[in-house]
């Protein structure tokens, strides 16, 4: 497995992870403090986290098939991106299971 497949996993993860946080965060502010501007923020940051929720399905999904995964795991790492701060405890173990299986591209010497 390449890199890169488990970078772009870890980035959505955290991306994902943050505006959940902050979508939590709005909705406590716009319905329980009732603060002014809230709504138009919560609306916002609920649209940017639905639309790259659907981004990290699609690179957990791909990190998933390309670890050989079986389907509980692979349920788990796609809904850790539902529970506000579980992307970052998810996303830590599962970098550090498959650190040691990334296989380094090394450039290739031709033979004459």
């Amino acid at each position: 497995m390449k890199k890169s497949v488990l970078t772009r996993y870890r980035v959505m993860a955290y991306v994902t992870g943050v505006l959940l946080v902050l979508l939590c965060l709005s909705m406590v502010a716009k319905y329980l403090l009732k603060i002014d501007g809230a709504g138009s923020f919560t609306e916002v940051v609920a649209i940017a986290h639905g639309w790259l929720y659907v981004v990290y399905l699609l690179f957990a999904f791909d990190l998933g098939s390309k670890a050989k995964w079986p389907v509980g795991k692979q349920l788990w790492v796609l809904l850790a991106g539902t529970v506000p701060t579980a992307a970052f405890f998810v996303e830590r173990k599962i970098s550090r299971e498959l650190e040691p299986k990334i296989v380094e591209s090394a450039p290739v010497t031709a033979k004459a």
